[in-house]
């Protein structure tokens, strides 16, 4: 199997890079994953509700999401049991244990009611979703009527003066720093993925086809970053 095989984006590969994986993010995105997730968290709702964040990872969307409000709880669902043990180290440190719960599954079959989460959420990771329409419908399936559906990519910047400069961060300094702190054949994988991963009105088409309705498109760090909105239908 060669390196970009064994680096394909599942459960596995993030079970071998969970521990230096928050300090992977910190560097590479130079700090600003943090003010992308909190633009992320501002469209889901408030208050005594229940909230869902998919490839929670090491559970910092959820984690957030709880701190913002005493009365919500949260359900991070992620694939790899590596970087949910990371998660639980950090539930550990916060208090937050009670009102956050950590569940290894899979995006594209969540195992949850229909309806039963006033908003959902995902942050980098539908890119790694090999059916990603399946797991937008999904999350369209288990949230509220009319509740949001909110997505966080990385995207690799096509237009403006920055762009050339934001394509060279996601095509050389991704990978280079990513395989001196962690393994080079997964960030080879996460350039490519990036770069792979649909245009911005393309995404939007697969979240309509998935049954979400009303998709809104937002712009973040020019276009290093968009965060994609929609209503579950119902």
């Amino acid at each position: 199997m060669n390196d970009l095989a064994r680096a394909d984006g599942s459960g596995r590969m993030f079970d071998r890079i969970a521990r230096r994986y928050d300090l992977l993010n910190r560097i590479m995105s130079l700090g600003l994953d943090k003010r992308w997730r909190r633009t992320l968290i501002a469209q889901l709702p408030a208050g005594a509700v229940r909230l869902l964040d998919v490839a929670t990872g090491t559970a910092d969307v959820a984690i957030a999401l709880a701190q913002r409000d005493a009365l919500t709880r949260v359900t991070g669902l992620d694939p790899s049991g590596e970087m949910l043990a990371q998660g639980h180290e950090k539930l550990g440190k916060t208090g937050l244990n009670q009102r956050i719960d950590l569940v290894e599954g899979d995006g594209q079959a969540l195992p949850f009611e229909a309806h039963t989460f006033a908003g959902s959420c995902i942050s980098f990771g539908i890119r790694n979703v090999p059916d990603r329409q399946k797991a937008l419908a999904e999350m369209g399936r288990v949230t509220v009527p009319g509740g949001p559906v909110a997505v966080l990519e990385l995207t690799e910047p096509r237009t403006g003066l920055l762009a050339p400069l934001a394509r060279f961060h996601v095509k050389r300094v991704v990978p280079m720093v990513g395989g001196w702190l962690s393994g080079d054949a997964e960030y080879r994988y996460l350039q490519a993925s990036v770069a792979a991963f649909p245009a911005p009105v393309d995404f939007a088409a697969i979240m309509t086809a998935a049954g979400l309705l009303d998709v809104q498109i937002h712009r973040l760090s020019f276009g290093a970053v968009h965060l994609f909105v929609g209503r579950a239908p119902g």
